[in-house]
């Protein structure tokens, strides 16, 4: 018989399942908050065409293509390409600029309340699915 006395409270257990997260918006750049981890939103979005520049000064972003491709132009004419399954994580301070010809799938994850633009004036509002 399993020891309950120490086990995690018990809450819904159930897996989040991105794709069919994904399936329930159609808007581009406004990413969805699909689980919450140690203060961090895990997101969602879909992208097309070109995000601002823009920097985060105080947190690293991090970003997980899902699906498609996305290109992430860096200060100095640097790029990075990412293909579904890859990861880049920009230094927190570093000028960015994601973009993708075609429609892109990723995963995201800020500290909850980062601005994703880098502006709270200019960020999309907080939606969680």
């Amino acid at each position: 018989m399993p020891d309950t006395a120490n086990a995690p409270p018990t809450t819904a257990v159930h897996p989040v399942d991105l794709a069919h997260k994904l399936t329930q918006f159609t808007d581009h750049w406004a990413p969805r908050t699909v689980a919450e981890f140690n203060g961090h939103d895990i997101m969602v979005a879909k992208i097309q065409g070109e995000y601002q520049w823009h920097r985060h000064p105080d947190t690293d972003d991090f970003f997980l293509v899902l699906k498609g491709t996305v290109e992430i132009d860096l200060p100095g004419g640097a790029m990075v390409t990412l293909h579904a399954g890859q990861l880049f994580v920009v230094p927190k301070g570093v000028e960015h600029r994601p973009r993708a010809s075609a429609e892109a799938h990723i995963l995201l994850i800020e500290s909850t309340g980062t601005p994703n633009s880098g502006d709270a004036a200019t960020a999309a509002p907080r939606r969680v699915l």
